[in-house]
C-alpha cells in the first residue's frame, strides 16, 4: 500500500501511475487475506470483482485518449473536457471510485474490507489502508483537476490538435463500448453493492472450509475398550 501509492505519486505518464496505483490496490485487497476471517475473504472477493471493472475502465480512457493524441502524458489532458467530455466524465468515474469517493463501487469496497479488517484486530492494517487511501484521492484528483478544471487557452498542444471523435470507426468501437459497459458497471456497483455482496457472502459460505466451520459441533462418541468387560 504504501510502496505503490506513494511512488504513483511521483508519475509523470498515465500509464505507470496506474500501474503503481495497482500495488496500491493490492495491498488493500490483502487485508481480506490477512485477517482469514469469512467477512474478510468476502469483502476481498467483492473489492476484486469491482477493481475489475474500475481499473478496465481507466486503462480503456488511457488507451483511448492515447490512440487520438499519441501520448500519455499526464500534463497532456489538460482541458480535455473541452474536446472529448465523455471521456472525461469516464475516466474521472474511474479513477474517483478507485479513490474510494462515494457513492461509487470503490467506496463500499474499501468499506467492506476496512470493517472486516476492524472486526477482526487488525487495526493497525486499517489505519494504514485508510492513509494511504488519502494519499491515493491526491493523485486521483490531480488528473481530474487537468482534464476538467483548466481554462480553454490552458489546454495542452495534444488537446487543441485532438481529432474530431467518430463512434464510427470499425478500430476504436470495441475500446468505446468496452468504456460504456465498464462505466455503468462502475457505477451501478455502488448502488446495488448489498446485493451484490450478499451473492459473494453466499458462494464464500459454500467454501467446505467455511461450511465445516459453520457445522455444530457433534457430541463425542465413546466406544468401549476392546477386552474390557461388560456390565450385567
Amino acid at each position: 500500500m504504501i510502496l505503490g501509492n506513494v511512488v504513483a505519486i511521483a508519475q509523470t505518464s498515465m500509464k505507470r501511475m496506474l500501474a503503481y496505483s495497482s500495488i496500491g490496490q493490492a495491498g488493500f485487497v490483502i487485508i481480506g487475506l490477512v485477517i482469514g476471517t469469512e467477512a474478510g475473504y468476502a469483502s476481498m472477493v467483492f473489492y476484486l470483482l469491482i477493481y475489475l471493472f474500475m481499473n478496465l475502465g481507466a486503462f480503456t480512457c488511457v488507451i483511448l485518449f492515447s490512440l487520438r493524441t499519441g501520448t500519455d502524458d499526464i500534463n497532456d489532458y489538460a482541458g480535455l473536457y473541452h474536446k472529448d467530455p465523455l471521456l472525461t466524465l469516464s475516466l474521472s468515474l474511474c479513477l474517483l471510485s478507485l479513490g474510494g469517493i462515494p457513492p461509487l463501487a470503490g467506496f463500499f469496497g474499501k468499506l467492506y474490507l476496512f470493517w472486516a479488517g476492524w472486526q477482526a484486530g487488525a487495526y493497525g492494517l486499517v489505519l494504514l489502508g485508510l492513509l494511504t487511501s488519502v494519499v491515493s484521492i491526491y493523485y486521483y484528483i490531480r488528473v481530474i483537476k487537468m482534464m476538467v478544471v483548466k481554462e480553454p487557452q490552458e489546454m495542452s498542444v495534444a488537446i487543441q490538435n485532438y481529432p474530431t471523435i467518430a463512434w464510427k470507426s470499425l478500430g476504436m468501437r470495441p475500446l468505446q463500448v468496452c468504456l460504456v459497459l465498464t462505466v455503468i458497471a462502475t457505477s451501478l456497483a455502488g448502488v446495488l453493492s448489498n446485493p451484490v455482496l450478499n451473492i459473494v457472502n453466499s458462494s464464500v459460505i459454500d467454501v467446505p472450509r467455511f461450511e465445516q466451520a459453520a457445522l455444530p459441533t457433534q457430541p463425542a462418541i465413546i466406544t468401549p475398550i476392546s477386552g474390557a468387560s461388560s456390565a450385567p
